[in-house]
């Protein structure tokens, strides 16, 4: 380890990002360079390490430090870019996209229409949200019980989650965009960020909610897809490799932003 962190060595080189910089870590996330160190342990070519895909939490750890870099030099368009693009999800999140009250052919699960099973998984996310992060702030259901047409948050709500956005530290925003991406929700990214991340483990003391993971992400996610692969049958090979890939990706996020302080 250096003075300023953690140092991954390959063969007492250290690995290095796209921008050749080399890759150091906080001091105190030692479990994040354990992983990075793992996963190029298991690469069976050079070749491999030039594929993201093979390495997931070596290059979002590089997009942390990237993300860092821009901000110690005062270039506020990578993270302006990164903001830009995660609020977009706001006026699409697959939290808030409940299904119509009468959806044709429907068969109830649970005794609850898609519908009421969606508000069911959104409501404790959201009072979360609203309480922990965003106080005050009120988050509306995209869809009408029965209207397809969009409905915009307030602009009230989403001045002050982009200014959230816009404060977030570098390596909880890389954590976050990758959550985002991968859950087509910023509601549930910045709810499992929020839950692992060191960057706001104070503001987590007074948190009395059940712990929201890899598990409830997942689930929240893929709400509908599973609800129509249990009506009408699971495509192999695609719903179940989907799935883990998914659950990759969220792990990979955990891995980056938790820590000791965690």
């Amino acid at each position: 380890m250096s003075p300023d962190g953690y140092q991954v060595l390959l063969d007492a080189r250290p690995v290095r990002t796209p921008e050749k910089e080399v890759l150091t870590l906080p001091a105190s996330k030692h479990q994040l360079a354990t992983a990075i160190a793992l996963e190029w342990d298991l690469l069976m070519s050079a070749q491999q390490a030039l594929k993201e895909h093979y390495i997931p939490i070596t290059s979002l750890a590089a997009r942390a430090l990237d993300i860092q870099k821009a901000d110690a030099a005062g270039d506020a368009a990578l993270r302006e870019g990164i903001v830009t693009m995660l609020m977009r999800y706001l006026a699409t999140d697959t939290l808030l996209c409940w299904a119509q009250e009468k959806v044709l052919n429907e068969t109830p699960r649970e005794g609850l229409t898609l519908r009421q099973l969606q508000q069911k998984v959104a409501t404790p996310i959201i009072a979360y949200l609203t309480t922990q992060v965003w106080p005050g702030v009120e988050i509306k259901p995209i869809l009408e019980p029965d209207s397809i047409m969009p409905v915009q948050q307030p602009e009230m709500t989403k001045s002050i989650v982009r200014g959230w956005l816009t404060g977030v530290p570098a390596i909880e925003l890389a954590g976050l965009e990758r959550a985002v991406l991968a859950t087509k929700s910023l509601l549930l990214g910045v709810r499992l960020v929020h839950e692992w991340a060191e960057g706001f483990a104070q503001s987590r003391e007074a948190a009395d909610a059940p712990r929201f993971g890899i598990a409830e992400a997942e689930e929240a996610s893929t709400l509908e897809v599973r609800w129509q692969t249990r009506q009408w049958g699971e495509v192999e090979d695609t719903h179940d490799v989907e799935k883990e890939d998914l659950r990759r990706q969220l792990g990979s996020v955990i891995i980056l932003v938790s820590g000791e302080s965690s």
